[in-house]
C-alpha cells in the first residue's frame, strides 16, 4: 500500500504576525498572473514567488477587506457550482463567468476573478489555486491536480465538494451543541457581574439600619460585592487577560495546543463528542484523497491538518513516517493508540480487499451519525444542568440577600 519512502517537512510555528499580500508578476514565459499569499512581510513574499519562477512587479499589503471575508461556506459552495456546471459540459472558463456574476461577497468575486485571469494566461486550475493558499489548501489543490491529470475534473470537484459540505456539517453540529452552554454561562456571568456591582450594594444599605447581626450567607455575598465594588479593574482585567492569554498561546504554542486539546478530549461527554467528529474528519478526508489516486504517503500530509486536533496530527504525522518506511496502515495506526478497534479492524478488511476508499468512507459515515446522536443526547443532558447551575447560582445570590429579610419577618410576627 505504501510509497517509496517521502520525508515529510518539518513544521515550524511562525511566531510573527502575518499579513495578507496581492501580488502581481511575470511567469517564465513572460505571461502577467496575479495571486495573494499570506507571509510575514515583502520580502517573504518575493523569495518565494521567485523560487516559483514569478518576477514580481506589485505587491501590496491587503491592509483591510472590502466585503466580508470569504468563508469555509462559501468555497463549498462555489465547488459545489463549479462541479455542477463541468458536469453539465459547461466550458471552465465560462463557468467562472457564471460563478463570479452569481457570487454576493465582493471578496469571493475578486478571488475567482484571480483564479479565472490565471487560468486564462495559461496555468493549470490547480496552480491557479495553489496562489490562494489562504483559501484553498493543500488538500483542495492536490485533487484538482489529480483530477486535471486523469481527466475526471468535473467527477473529483463533485467529490471534494461533498467532502467540504460534510466536514462543514460536522463542525456546524459541534458549533451548535457549545453555543447554548456557553451563552448561558456568559449570561449568568453578567447577571453575577451586576448583581455584586450594583444590587448587593443598595440592599447593604438597607440592612446597616437593621442593627442586627446578619446570618452568614449573607455576609458572604456582601464581602465578595465589596471586593467587586472595590478591584473590579483587576477582576475583568484578570478574566480578559486569562481568555487573551490562552488564545494566543493556543495559536503560537505547540505545546499549549497538544495540552488543550488533549484536555478537550478527556471532558466527560464533550470529550467523546469531539474524539468522534476529529474521526469523521479524518477518515473522511483520508477516503476522498485515497479514491483520487493520492499516493497514500502523500495523502497522509494533508489529513493530519484536516483532523482539526493536535492530537491527532501528531498520530498522523507518526503514521505517515510508519507507512513509508513499508508499515502498513492498519498497523501504524494501531500503534498510535488514537483509533477505536473498530476503524482500525474496518482499515485492515479495506486493506486486505482492496477497497480502503469505500472502508473508510463507511467509518466517516458511522461516525458522522455517531456525532448527530451525540449532539442529540448532549443538548437534553445538559438543558438539566444549566438549569441546576442557574438555579444555584442566581437563586443562591437571590435567597442569601432575602435571608434578613425572612429574619425580621418572623421576628416582627
Amino acid at each position: 500500500m505504501a510509497t517509496a519512502p517521502k520525508k515529510t517537512p518539518a513544521r515550524t510555528t511562525n511566531v510573527a504576525r502575518e499579513h495578507l499580500f496581492v501580488w502581481e508578476g511575470k511567469d517564465k514565459t513572460g505571461k502577467i498572473i496575479r495571486g495573494e499569499m499570506r507571509a510575514t512581510t515583502e520580502t517573504v513574499v518575493q523569495t518565494v514567488l521567485r523560487r516559483q519562477g514569478i518576477l514580481t512587479q506589485k505587491i501590496r499589503k491587503q491592509a483591510f477587506s472590502r466585503g466580508r471575508s470569504i468563508t469555509d461556506k462559501d468555497i463549498a459552495l462555489f465547488t459545489r457550482q463549479l462541479a455542477t456546471m463541468m458536469r453539465s459540459g459547461v466550458p471552465l472558463l465560462q463557468s467562472f463567468d457564471i460563478a463570479i456574476k452569481g457570487c454576493g461577497n465582493p471578496s469571493l468575486a475578486r478571488l475567482l476573478n484571480d483564479v479565472r485571469a490565471n487560468v486564462e494566461t495559461g496555468s493549470s486550475l490547480s496552480q491557479a489555486f495553489r496562489r490562494h493558499p489562504a483559501h484553498f489548501d493543500a488538500l483542495f489543490c492536490n485533487l484538482v491536480a489529480a483530477g486535471e491529470q486523469a481527466g475526471i475534473l468535473d467527477s473529483l470537484l463533485d467529490r471534494l465538494a461533498t467532502y467540504k459540505e460534510k466536514i462543514l456539517a460536522i463542525k456546524s453540529k459541534i458549533k451548535s451543541a457549545m453555543f447554548y452552554p456557553v451563552a448561558v454561562v456568559v449570561v449568568a456571568a453578567l447577571v453575577v457581574s451586576v448583581m455584586m456591582l450594583f444590587v448587593v450594594p443598595e440592599f447593604k444599605k438597607v440592612f446597616s439600619s437593621f442593627g442586627a447581626d446578619l446570618p452568614a450567607p449573607t455576609m458572604m455575598v456582601i464581602a465578595i460585592s465589596d471586593f467587586f465594588v472595590s478591584y473590579w479593574y483587576i477582576v475583568f482585567g484578570i478574566i480578559l487577560g486569562t481568555v487573551i492569554g490562552i488564545s494566543y498561546a493556543y495559536k503560537h504554542s505547540v505545546p499549549m495546543q497538544i495540552a488543550v486539546d488533549r484536555i478537550v478530549l478527556q471532558i466527560p461527554v464533550i470529550g467523546e463528542v469531539v474524539r468522534k467528529a476529529t474521526i469523521a474528519r479524518w477518515t473522511r478526508t483520508l477516503a476522498t484523497m485515497f479514491a483520487a489516486g493520492v499516493p497514500l504517503v502523500e495523502a497522509l500530509d494533508s489529513v493530519g491538518g484536516a483532523a482539526g486536533n493536535v492530537v491527532y496530527r501528531q498520530a498522523t504525522k507518526q503514521i505517515q513516517s510508519d507507512v513509508s518506511t513499508g508499515t502498513s496502515l492498519t498497523v501504524a495506526m494501531q500503534n498510535v493508540l488514537v483509533f477505536p478497534t473498530m476503524v482500525v479492524q474496518m482499515v485492515s478488511i479495506g486493506e486486505e480487499s482492496g477497497q480502503l476508499d469505500s472502508m473508510l468512507s463507511k467509518v466517516a459515515d458511522f461516525f458522522e451519525r455517531e456525532v448527530d446522536d451525540a449532539v442529540a443526547g448532549l443538548s437534553q443532558l445538559l438543558e438539566p444542568i444549566i438549569m441546576v447551575f442557574l438555579g444555584v447560582v442566581i437563586g443562591g445570590l437571590v435567597v442569601a440577600m432575602y435571608l434578613p429579610i425572612f429574619k425580621i419577618g418572623a421576628v416582627v410576627s
